[in-house]
């Protein structure tokens, strides 16, 4: 989960218009970003919230973003309900400003339905105070983040008795995993069961089956001797104190040269034209709690590994910290996908939507192979799958791309070389 922050959260403020009452807007939180999906609205009509409380979350590619209220308000109707996608631009809901301390319009987040209508039908009441309702009641309204009740869903955990340290008592991850580790929520029994995806799941499905079908697939292999990539990498870690260099920020080092030294990789397939990109970007792939993400490290021209490495890992950071905006996953011709850790041979993967090209990295094995002589020698390999655009690469210039990764991983000393 990625709440809205910097450059998106003040574009999305821009996107507020006044007029009798306001209307918050589907805001555009990155370049390409031309429709939003609405995951979860986090207050109902009639709820009071403050500046900075998030009132939404919008799904773009594969961020989920918190939208935060800009100021004090009440929301008074939804006009797009959670589940359905819509353009940039498009209002979202109606809300009143500067009223997020009247009492009359001010639902608590754990009233039961019936009396929250009791609250808007019966005025002569509305002065009354309205008991709040214990959480061990399974009808209150539970507000918790995606991320909190995908942890649940897993845990088999009953919200209703995990107390919220969020804004208005709003349940989030952390509050789920201290349930987890405390027992302090009541287990569901693990029987099998049948569940809609979430808005996050049904997103990437949804891309993904679409970047499958629509996107002319072809993929190259190759294995690299990775023994030259190794001892490099130990001798730069060994040599400079507080350098941490990884085989994934070589990796990452060697695609951008490949990037720059083939013009035809660096090019997309956007709206029925190929666009040539001006900057170095690569992804790359980040496994967390919430999914799988693709942030870009960006501008790799002319950098040093360590350069390269810093900014890795500044991104890495971002998206375990659920600190990445929309911009930080949008442009890039290529992302590189390293499974190595999981003691994969090779792996094929789906080319992200907007990008032409994806390299699954796998192991590093050990494996004999003849030498000139014939003779066996021990040698430690890694194997790389290259997923090819056809619309943007023939065979020839996909294999020329590939080979000059892997020529960039068997010489590494030229990676040292600007």
């Amino acid at each position: 989960m990625h709440r809205l922050s910097g450059k998106a959260a003040r574009e999305f403020q821009r996107e507020v218009r006044m007029s009798n009452g306001t209307e918050l807007i589907m805001p555009k939180l990155g370049l390409t970003m031309t429709e939003g999906t609405i995951s979860e609205w986090l207050v109902a009509p009639g709820d009071s919230f403050k500046k900075n409380d998030v009132v939404l979350v919008v799904e773009t590619e594969k961020i989920a973003n918190e939208i935060e209220a800009p100021a004090d308000g009440i929301l008074h109707d939804i006009l797009v309900p959670a589940g359905e996608t819509v353009s940039v631009g498009v209002a979202l809901a109606q809300w009143d400003v500067g009223q997020a301390s009247a009492p009359q319009k001010t639902i608590s987040a754990e009233a039961k339905p019936e009396e929250k209508n009791e609250l808007s039908s019966a005025s002569d009441k509305s002065a009354a105070p309205v008991p709040k309702t214990s959480r061990s009641t399974n009808s209150a309204r539970i507000i918790a983040t995606p991320l909190a009740k995908r942890i649940a869903r897993q845990n088999h955990i009953d919200l209703s008795l995990v107390s919220g340290s969020g804004p208005r008592g709003r349940i989030k991850a952390e509050d789920v995993r201290r349930a987890v580790a405390g027992g302090t929520a009541s287990a569901v029994s693990a029987a099998n069961e049948r569940r809609s995806p979430t808005s996050y799941e049904a997103t990437v499905a949804r891309r993904l089956t679409e970047a499958k079908r629509d996107t002319p697939h072809f993929y190259l292999s190759t294995e690299v001797d990775a023994g030259r990539l190794l001892t490099l990498r130990k001798q730069l870690n060994d040599e400079n104190e507080g350098l941490k260099i990884s085989i994934n920020h070589l990796v990452i080092a060697a695609v951008a040269r490949a990037l720059a030294d083939n013009e035809k990789a660096n090019c997309v397939w956007q709206d029925g034209e190929i666009l040539s990109l001006g900057s170095i970007d690569v992804g790359v792939a980040v496994n967390t709690e919430n999914g799988l993400y693709a942030p870009l490290v960006r501008d790799l021209k002319g950098r040093s590994i360590a350069s390269i490495a810093a900014v890795a890992r500044t991104m890495v950071g971002k998206t375990r910290d659920g600190r990445l905006s929309a911009e930080d996953m949008t442009g890039g011709a290529t992302t590189v996908s390293n499974a190595g850790m999981f003691d994969v041979t090779y792996m094929s993967s789906i080319i992200n939507p907007g990008q032409s090209s994806i390299l699954g990295v796998g192991s590093i094995r050990e494996i004999f192979r003849p030498n000139k002589k014939g003779k066996p020698v021990l040698k430690q390999e890694m194997g790389l799958v290259l997923s090819c655009d056809h619309r943007i690469f023939d065979g020839v210039s996909g294999l020329a791309f590939l080979n000059s990764i892997k020529s960039y991983l068997e010489k590494p000393l030229r990676l040292l070389v600007n």
